[in-house]
Parts: structure tokens; sequence; C-alpha cells
């Protein structure tokens, strides 16, 4: 079937690769029009308890899009009017840019800020810095007394040292823009930040912003990484067609993907651009077998008529099953990742899946019907300036001689070490700051600077959820939240905690002229109902909103972090889940949790909880394949070897290095088990065809090393050295993708060469060797050189 496939196929090549073409130009041309953006949704698993906590309270809470701006000034306090002039210049003015939350835009500038004094003659409130500017020493005197005695502002919005201040804004979630946001607010700190001030500048916004602002970088190291592709093929193969074609395999099946993807709607995340590079290797790397394998079918054909149809006819069957088992393993491991409820991993999966599969008829088909046309001219000879001939020949020596038994052992011990420890790999973030920048970048310095003055710059709210209306002003309800909070700021990166039981005793105290002895919470429902109303009446409408709902059925407790770490997260959590599992609330329940690290907790649960299921489907997957398509399962166990050594391997380089699994890298992740196996298919099954093919084991180990393992060097060279480009990336994120995506390419390339031969020398596995009749033959020398070939 193959066969008749095949002649099929060069028989109307003319029209298929005119059809394909057209294919190729028509998508070519969606793909440009492909929506490149980061949308918050797609990166948040909708059905999770802490998503629906957070959609449910966020425009009344905290969303997860806010932006904070620290000024600080060069020399002195911020008490000085022209530094307090620029903050009332930023907190106007950030009204104006879009999707901003007018009524969440919070700094000593903002009416919302209050100072709040009482007397017999009764309570005054006034703004703390509204509407104008202290321009007198006596006015600033005021305004630095009026914000030390405040226990809102203090570590919050000013720094303890008053070195600082912030001013903090809150972004619609659907609306949001990233790059219109941080483009517009970077404008405006432009206009006031000069050699008197310094102005920090952190937020999700911002960060994914950056990552936007570094895209026509990326683009250009991408470009890069193409024409370093194309140099390092062509230095290797030194033909035209062995490095026009598999670039024009790569082009096609990106050009369908993307094209697809536009067509549908689906847009492109800046940061899979190194998913996108990854597969597009898959494409470059099964058209070099096939212009390998072409070239040396050509050369048994000679002069005979029509060689080059019949070599490339030839070249299709050969490689058709273990080119498309290798594209299926690869498909079929990513399809894994669509299981995740997580929106952005669902569409990359489609995306991904759409890709490989492509690859099937951009390599596999296209590549050996345009090799049809090559002349029938002498095929180069590489013998003498062969620079990957000495490498082919050491791993003859060590599969046909005596190392072969060392060479397995030491992968043996290299696999259980590497496995020990893969378990250091963290889920979620594993440095402070930002993964996707690099710790030296501004983003990451700004992050730094604001957490180590301040509560901290990221947010988590949980709600004291009640079944009545006024709940939250029963006694024993504040008094519960007001331990949870002193429990969680135990926590070293829990900066700091605030919710209405902390505003409560303030305005107790204030109601009492001042008097310390009031600064507590009160203890009856009825007197609490009072302050709150006093609070509401002194405040703007909608201050109290931040802290309670209208019916005092639900009231908010935030907790600000120093850092995203997926360890302080978990800590965080499981605290929390202590401490409610041992101080219920009666009549009411703690809702778990919003905010931007309540989102990031329940991603990295998602993760956690899945990524083991994923490996162990995406394994199932392979072992299935390889069964079904060889007709043994000892198959599927076999090829489970060099997927295991390089995934290890990598997991644990990520631990060592810290680099966690986050939904950044959890895709990266799941093609590399793919990656893993495809180069040991090859040569696994040019083996198996030449001993059913000769009856001689050696020349079978021989020409599967020679080709298919010739054609992985040259893939794993060109790959590894342009993705190691990446390293120059001003996004960490791509740089160590790029890092991992070598060392995969690495371990996956050595252990086709060295390992997987070894073990089907020694251990000869019944579907490689079914069909084996050994000849009559003189016992082969031991020594490495005589059973290296003349002609390589």
């Amino acid at each position: 079937m193959v066969q008749r496939f095949a002649d099929l196929c060069i028989q109307l090549r003319a029209w298929l690769v005119g059809v394909l073409a057209f294919l190729t130009l028509f998508h070519a041309w969606n793909a440009l029009n492909i929506n490149v953006e980061t949308v918050f949704e797609d990166l948040l698993p909708q059905s999770h308890p802490y998503v629906e906590t957070h959609e449910q309270f966020k425009d009344a809470f905290g969303s997860s899009n806010m932006v904070t701006i620290m000024i600080e000034p060069v020399e002195g306090d911020i008490f000085q009017t022209e530094v307090l002039r620029k903050v009332q210049f930023l907190t106007r003015e950030l009204r104006t840019v879009p999707a901003v939350d007018d009524y969440q835009i919070v700094s000593l500038a903002a009416r919302k800020l209050k100072e709040v004094t009482g007397s017999t003659a009764g309570i005054d409130t006034r703004s703390l810095m509204w509407p104008d500017v202290p321009t007198t020493q006596a006015g600033l005197d005021q305004l630095r007394e009026a914000v030390v005695t405040n226990p809102v502002v203090m570590g919050t919005y000013v720094s303890e040292d008053l070195s600082s201040t912030l001013i903090t804004a809150d972004f619609i979630d659907h609306l949001v823009d990233y790059e219109v946001v941080f483009n517009e607010i970077r404008a405006l700190i432009d206009q006031v930040d000069d050699a008197s001030v310094q102005v920090r500048l952190v937020g999700d916004p911002i960060l994914y912003g950056w990552v936007n602002h570094y895209l026509s970088e990326t683009l250009q190291l991408a470009m890069l990484a193409l024409l370093v592709m194309a140099v390092v093929l062509f230095a290797l193969v030194r033909t035209w067609r062995g490095t026009l074609l598999p670039l024009i395999s790569g082009f096609a099946s990106g050009s369908w993907a993307l094209g697809t993807a536009s067509l549908l709607g689906i847009h492109f995340d800046p940061l899979v651009v190194v998913v996108a590079v990854l597969i597009t290797s898959r494409a470059v790397s099964h058209s070099v077998q096939i212009v390998t394998r072409f070239e040396e079918e050509l050369a048994k054909l000679g002069d005979a008529p029509a060689a080059s149809r019949q070599a490339a006819s030839n070249t299709l069957r050969e490689l058709f099953r273990p080119g498309l088992l290798g594209i299926a393993t690869d498909a079929g491991c990513v399809a894994v990742v669509a299981l995740s409820p997580i929106p952005l991993l669902q569409k990359l999966a489609f995306m991904a899946i759409t890709w490989i599969s492509t690859v099937a008829v951009s390599a596999i088909i296209l590549t050996p019907v345009l090799l049809s046309w090559v002349s029938q001219a002498r095929v180069q000879t590489r013998r003498r300036l062969d620079p990957l001939r000495p490498v082919l020949n050491l791993a003859l020596r060590t599969v046909a001689g005596r190392a072969r038994v060392p060479a397995l052992v030491t992968a043996l011990v290299v696999l259980l070490g590497s496995g020990y420890f893969a378990f250091g790999l963290q889920v979620g973030d594993a440095n402070p700051g930002s993964p996707i920048l690099w710790p030296d970048s501004t983003y990451n310095q700004d992050s730094a600077a604001v957490n180590a003055n301040y509560h901290g710059a990221d947010r988590m709210f949980i709600v004291a959820s009640g079944e009545e209306e006024g709940f939250v002003q029963r006694p024993e309800v504040l008094t519960n939240m007001n331990r949870l909070q002193r429990f969680m700021e135990a926590q070293p990166q829990v900066g700091g905690t605030l919710s209405v039981a902390d505003i409560l005793p303030t305005v107790h105290r204030v109601l009492r002229e001042g008097n310390p002895h009031y600064q507590e919470l009160p203890n009856d429902a009825l007197m609490t109902g009072e302050l709150m109303y006093i609070f509401e009446s002194v405040s703007e409408p909608g201050d109290l909103d931040q802290f309670v709902d209208s019916d005092k059925k639900n009231a908010s407790i935030t907790l600000f972090f120093r850092d995203r770490q997926g360890d302080t997260i978990r800590t965080a959590l499981a605290r929390l889940n202590e401490y409610i599992d041992n101080n219920p609330l009666q009549g009411g329940e703690y809702l778990l949790a919003g905010g931007l690290i309540g989102l990031l907790g329940a991603v990295n649960e998602v993760i956690l909880a899945g990524q083991i299921q994923s490996i162990a489907l995406a394994l199932l997957v392979l072992v299935v394949m390889c069964t079904l398509v060889y007709r043994s399962s000892m198959a599927g166990m076999f090829f489970m070897v060099p997927v295991i050594m390089s995934n290890t391997l990598t997991f644990s380089f990520m631990a060592w290095q810290g680099i966690g699994m986050n939904i950044n890298t959890v895709p990266v992740a799941a093609l590399g088990i793919g990656l893993g196996v495809d180069y040991a298919l090859y040569i696994c099954d040019r083996i198996r065809e030449e001993l059913r093919r000769s009856g001689d084991e050696l020349r079978a180990y021989r020409l599967a090393l020679h080709s298919a393992g010739r054609a992985v060097l040259i893939t794993a060279a060109v790959l590894i050295a342009s993705t190691l480009l990446w390293w120059a990336s001003s996004l960490r994120f791509q740089a160590e993708m790029g890092l991992l995506m070598g060392l995969w390419l690495t371990v996956s390339a050595v252990t086709a060469l060295f390992v997987m031969p070894s073990l089907a020398y020694v251990f000869k596995p019944r579907f490689i060797y079914r069909d084996f009749q050994p000849e009559p033959r003189q016992e082969a020398a031991a020594s490495g050189d005589r059973l290296v070939p003349n002609e390589g």
C-alpha cells in the first residue's frame, strides 16, 4: 500500500506540488494577519474554585491587573512640593489610560485616602492631599503628620521611612490591552521622571507589556536562527537541495499552521514563539532524514533510467513508517496538553497538533516529491572532509565493540541520577521576580524595590462569606478575620494584610476623640454597624466597598506578597486551609482566593495535579503507537528509553538552574516527550530494515548509523546551533527554553546514536530481529577500525 502511494505521489508530482504551493501561499497570506497578543483570561483555569471566587468579587475587591507606580525622591523624603505634584499629575492622568477603573486609582493625591478626626463637635474628614498639593512648609508638615498616624496609608501607600510613595491603579480585565497600557503609562512617567525622582513600575499589564516591547527583537532572533540554520545545514550537507528543501518544509508547515489559526481566530501568544521554533525543527529533522536517504538511494541506482524518480519513490516508501510514527507521536504527546482546563494550553495544543500534522505533508511527502526532479548527476561524496564521520565511526565502535556494555551502564547511572534530581523541579515560579525577564531587567529591579519598601507588590484576597445579611458585622466574624490576618503575617513572604477589621478600630478610636483605649474591634454587631455607617458617611461613595459589600454578607481580606514563587504561594494556601479547618466561621465560610496571587495559585495547582498525569498519558500514547506500528508491546517499552532519558536530564537541569514548571514551560515539556523518540525511531527502523534485507548484523548497524545516524547528527547540529541563539534574548524565558531545547536535542541525539543501538545489539528485541536470518560469514574482528566501512 505504501509503495502504491509513493508511486502515485511521484506520478502526480506536478499536480501535487502545484496544489501544495497554492495552499502554502494562501495560508502564508493569512498567517500575516494572525493576532499576536497575550489574553489574560486564557491563562486561567476557569473552572477552578479560586478563579470562580476571583471572577465573582474582582470588581469590588480587586482585579489581577493592578499597576503599581513607586515614586522615590533622589534626595530627602516625599514631603516636597515638586515631588507631590508629580504624584498628583500621574494620579490625574492615569484616568486617561484605556480600560482603567477610575474608582480604583489610589494615591496620596486621590480622594480615597483621608484623614478622619473626631471631637465633641462631631467627626471631621478630609482628603489627605486633594484637591491641592501643599506649598508651604506648614502644609507639608501637616500632611506628614496625617500620613504617619494613618495605619491604612503607612506601609501600604507610603514607605515606613517616608522615602517613597505608591500609586495603584486597577484595570478592567476584559478590556485591558497590555501593549496600550504599557506604552501610555510609560509615556506619562517620561513626563515626570527627571533627575529629582526615580519612578518604578510593576504589575502584570507592565510585565506583558515588556514582552510585547521585545517582540521585534524576538522576530529578529527568529530570522537570525533561520539564517544560522541554513548556513550550518549547507556547511554540513554541502548541497543546495539538502539546504533548501528542509527550510521549504519548515516554511510550508509553519504557514499552514499559522494561517489556519488566523482563519479560526486563534491568537498567537508572544511567549510561545519557542514552541513554534521547536515544531519547525521537527519539519527540518524529518526532511533532512529524507534528503540523506534519497542521496543513498540515488547512488545505488547510478545511471538507471529515471533514477531520481525511483530513488524518491524508494525513499518515501522506506521512511514513511518511522516518519509518520514520529509525527503521530509528537502530535499525540501534545494532544495531552489539551486536557488541561487552561484555555491558553488548549488553544496552543490545537495549533501545535495542526502544525505537527502538516509536517507529514511538508516533509514526508513534499520533500521526496521535490527530490524526484533532482538531476541524476553523481551524488557528491564527503569521505575525507566529512566532519561527522569520526562521530559516526565512534558510535559504531561503541555499539559493535566492547564499549557497548559500559555505555549502557553509564546511561543507567545517568538516568537514575537525573531521575533523582528531577524531583527537585518546582511547580510555579522558582525565583523572586518574574521568570519571564532576567533578574537585572528593569521590571524585576523595580519589583524588588517595591517589595523591599512596602508590604508587597502582588496581592491575594480571600472572602469571608455569610449566608445572611449583616454577617460581617458579627464580632466573632471580625475577630476570626483578625486572627487569620495575624496568622498569615507570620509567613515571611507575606508583607502585610488589610481588611475591614483593620479599619473599624481606627474609626472607633476617632469616635472616642482619639482615645487609644478604644483602638479595638467593637464587641457587638450593633456597634459594628454604626462604625461602618460612620465610615461610609465620611468617605467617598464606594470606599467601604473594597472591604465589605453593600449587604454586609461578604468581606475581603487582602494579603500582600513580596514574591510570587511557587513555594511561597503553596505555603500561603496551605496555611490558609490549615487556619480555616481549625477556625471555621459559624454561619459562613472563607472563599479562596482572588487577586493575582490567588490566580497563580490556581494555575500552579492545575499544573501540579496534571503534570504527572500528562507525562504518564504522553508516555502511554508513545507506547500504544509504537506497539501498534511494530505489532509488539516490547517496541513500546523499548522506545520509552530515549524519552525518559531526555526528560529526566532536562527536568534535573531545570531544577538545578531554578527554572520552574509553569504555564509557559508545560507545552515545551510535552513536546520534549515526542522530541526524545524521533531520532531513535529512524535509526532503529533502519537497523530492522537492513537486518531483514541483508542478513548481516554488522552491516545493518553500520548502514543505519552512517545513514539515519548521519541525518540525526546533521539535524542535531543545525538545530542546536540555531536554538542556542535564543540565549541572547532579553526575555529570560525564551533564552532558557532555547537552552532546554538544545539540551533535549543533544541528549536525544546521543541516546539515539549510542544507547539505543547498544540496547538493540545486546538484547536483540524481537520486533527488530523478527525477520533476521544471519548469513554464514567469518567472525568479525572486535577492533573498531575493521567494523568501520571505507566509504563511511
